[in-house]
């Protein structure tokens, strides 16, 4: 029996007991979820269902662009809660995408760990609500290329394997923040003269014969086990939680943190401006942010847990790295920038020109 249906029994078990039913004000009522694929534990939703007496329709995204396009086109009347990254808050704040939150029918935000209390992305939560958090680091095939060091050059530097095939998001933010990581810019470069160096380097990168394209950080890690590709760019619960899956076809697959640095992030919780359901919306965020629901939601898909009250509930591997990572590695991790106006457009046209040479 595989984790994710041990921990949907469990969760099943645990929450439906002694469950009162909520208030009636729900009854009948669908709430729509737009949310990264495999990201949802499908006994909470059950549950959520059960308690409140409402259907939820569950539709995904694979990028935070794709999202935010969705959403301009009409999707901001179409979803009840979505689920950003962090960079990309200010854009949905600005953009007026979203609408602010109700703290007062928020009875469990105070289970948040103080560092996502007051988050710089968005100050006093007045939009978001922190969902999952997790890092993004290099992945590599160790039966193909031998052991590598922890640093971005096994994508970055040409001469390091010359033959071996690779990938890289089509994420520009977090590509390119690699890219300056390697350059010795940090992570989370945000000047004109670090991206545009940045940005050439991924032009020298993608104009390799051993480069295969733009491959996402779940994806690649199916590509490395079919042998397609041999190093790429993936997040630390993807990782662990394939791994647990299939432990024969990623034993010689590593996950590292580069030592010159790289990207820690945070999902969050958020109600489209023109929500068909805001008050549902409300609910099912306080319901995520309940303990115990807070820790099945993280023992189900390998990521961190914001809620400090979930701590305790947690499986002990949740607690060891690549999960909760190192002092070391702490040091040198950095969120994503949120870029705005004139410095988004010109990220964006530094990708673009990526893209289309």
């Amino acid at each position: 029996m595989t984790h994710r249906i041990l921990t949907t029994l469990a969760l099943a078990a645990g929450l439906t007991a002694g469950i009162q039913p909520a208030v009636a004000q729900f009854e009948g009522e669908t709430l729509y979820l737009f949310n990264w694929s495999q990201y949802m534990d499908p006994a909470i939703i059950e549950n959520f269902e059960q308690e409140y007496g409402v259907e939820v329709v569950e539709n995904y995204f694979n990028s935070n662009g794709e999202m935010f396009a969705k959403l301009q086109a009409g999707g901001v009347s179409q979803y009840d809660v979505i689920v950003p990254s962090n960079y990309y808050i200010p854009r949905l704040i600005e953009s007026g995408l979203v609408q602010p939150l109700d703290h007062d029918r928020l009875t469990n935000l105070d289970n948040l760990m103080d560092t996502f209390q007051d988050p710089s992305f968005d100050p006093g939560n007045a939009y978001s609500v922190a969902y999952q958090w997790g890092t993004t680091g290099l992945v590599y095939d160790r039966g193909a290329l031998g052991e590598m060091p922890a640093s971005w050059s096994v994508l970055f530097d040409p001469q390091m394997n010359p033959d071996a095939p690779f990938a890289v998001p089509e994420d520009s933010q977090v590509s390119l923040g690699s890219a300056c990581a390697y350059l010795g810019h940090g992570y989370d470069c945000q000047s004109r003269e670090a991206l545009q160096e940045a940005a050439r380097l991924m032009l020298e990168t993608k104009q390799r014969d051993n480069f295969v394209g733009f491959i996402q950080g779940t994806p690649v890690l199916q590509q490395l086990v079919r042998g397609s590709v041999s190093a790429g760019i993936t997040f630390n619960g993807d990782y662990l939680f394939f791994k647990s899956e299939d432990p024969e076809g990623f034993a010689d697959i590593e996950f590292v943190i580069p030592q010159e640095g790289a990207e820690v992030w945070v999902d969050n919780m958020m109600i489209p401006a023109r929500a068909p359901n805001p008050e549902l919306a409300h609910a099912f965020i306080d319901y995520i942010l309940r303990a115990e629901v807070g820790a099945a939601l993280s023992n189900w898909n390998y990521y961190s847990s914001p809620n400090a009250a979930a701590i305790p509930l947690l499986e002990d591997i949740l607690q060891e790295p690549p999960i909760t990572p190192t002092d070391e590695e702490l040091a040198v991790l950095a969120f994503t920038p949120s870029l705005e106006g004139e410095d988004l457009q010109f990220l964006q046209q530094l990708w673009r020109e990526v893209e289309s040479r």
